[in-house]
């Protein structure tokens, strides 16, 4: 038998699932305008260097995780497998290197070449918003704030908000080297890609699964401590606005970020429910992205969302599913000619705004019927040769199988009660 099976790490999604999917997205398209974001389409891949000089040669993504290829001319083209490089990208073409703010958000799929886990895809889709231009601990609070309010608003509840500080790139010499002595004096015991990373990127240690990596990790020293009092203060700042607006958060000086291009202010919003184990459903931070041809970063902060694991928790909380759609009105033709008179009239429907199924075999009224059961139709129309002569249609509600005769024109009136 013939393998319909999509690729591993894929998914089909069917039309009931599809509803939970849109909701998120309406969700999006409702919230996020709030706070003056407009919707931003970004190409699904992109130039290979817009990934690998905006994330960062050295990071898992770009050193194991992309999808990279060649077009006919010989460019390396990757599939996207985050949102905010593109993103940046396609905002380079504004005035934002101006110091002009752009408030964009975006929704779509991005791909990375993971082992398939439960709310972990190799496609997979976000939604994110990114605030560009500009640098304010206020702005890093409002984009928290704003993902905190689409979360809310999705029905999720009971996650944990944990915040840490990246600092700027200044503050990460002193760190790294306190970080660096101590992880040396704990090296035999630490994992094989951990032993590496002491010399070729220091922060990814920090957040290692392994549990022998985590606990020398739990005695590291406060390197924050280390940072500028400028960043220390900016990062107090964020906090105290957070305060201010009733947003609840740990802080997690273990919290880094998989990404080179974050500075100041980073968040994850953790949650247990659906995944397992508790798992990153939302993330983000402000970040200097260098993209190709730029001599300075893009600065901005935003989030992105996993729309996989969103679902996956919110049917753990037990959140109501989306309203069905509206069930169609079915059109049970008995003839040709019916048939016919029955598809102008369900054009007539549709431009009233009324789903309409036709039947268009030729089949008997007991199938046609069955089929309208199958179709979750209340109201089947039903036309032969009699009802054609009387200019007439039989209505049928299937809630309660009671029929009546009634003109094309009234039919309205019935089906939209």
């Amino acid at each position: 038998m013939a393998n319909y099976a999509p690729p591993p790490g894929t998914a089909d999604i069917f039309p009931e699932e599809a509803a939970w999917w849109r909701r998120l997205e309406e969700t999006a398209a409702h919230v996020f305008p709030l706070y003056g974001y407009g919707e931003l389409r970004t190409p699904i891949f992109e130039y290979t260097e817009v990934f690998k000089r905006g994330i960062g040669d050295e990071t898992e993504v770009v050193q194991k995780e992309m999808y990279t290829f060649e077009d006919r001319g010989g460019r390396s083209l990757t599939l996207r497998p985050e949102g905010t490089a593109g993103v940046m990208r396609a905002l380079l073409t504004t005035d934002v290197m101006n110091g002009n703010e752009k408030r964009v958000y975006y929704i779509g799929p991005m791909f990375r070449g993971e082992r398939p886990a439960a709310g972990r895809r190799r496609q997979f889709h976000q939604i994110g918003l990114e605030n560009v231009g500009r640098i304010a601990p206020e702005i890093d609070a409002e984009t928290i704030t704003a993902m905190m309010h689409y979360i809310r608003e999705t029905g999720i509840t009971g996650g944990r908000l944990l915040l840490n500080t990246r600092g700027v790139k200044a503050d990460r010499e002193p760190a790294e080297k306190m970080l660096r002595e101590y992880f040396r004096s704990h090296i035999d015991a630490m994992c094989d890609d951990c032993r590496s990373r002491i010399e070729r990127n220091i922060w990814r240690i920090l957040d290692c699964k392994q549990e022998s990596c985590r606990e020398i990790v739990r005695q590291a020293p406060p390197y924050v401590e280390s940072y500028s009092e400028e960043s220390r203060e900016y990062f107090r700042r964020v906090c105290e606005l957070l305060d201010q607006a009733g947003v609840e958060y740990e802080i997690d000086p273990f919290l880094v970020r998989g990404l080179d291009y974050y500075v100041h202010t980073v968040f994850e919003l953790v949650h247990t429910a659906g995944l397992g184990a508790q798992a990153t459903i939302s993330a983000g931070g402000r970040y200097e992205l260098f993209l190709p041809e730029t001599k300075k970063p893009v600065i901005g902060v935003g989030f992105a969302a996993g729309m996989e694991r969103l679902l996956l928790v919110q049917q753990a909380l037990a959140v109501p599913p989306p309203k069905p759609a509206t069930p169609p009105v079915f059109m049970a033709s008995m003839g040709q000619a019916a048939r016919d008179a029955n598809i102008i009239l369900a054009a007539e429907l549709r431009r009233a705004g009324f789903p309409v199924v036709v039947e268009f075999e030729d089949k008997s009224m007991k199938a046609q019927l069955r089929a309208a059961n199958r179709a979750g139709s209340r109201f089947v129309v039903i036309r032969g040769d009699e009802e054609l002569a009387k200019n007439l249609v039989v209505c049928k509600d299937m809630n309660d199988g009671s029929q009546q005769e009634v003109s094309p024109q009234a039919l309205l009136d019935i089906i939209g009660k």
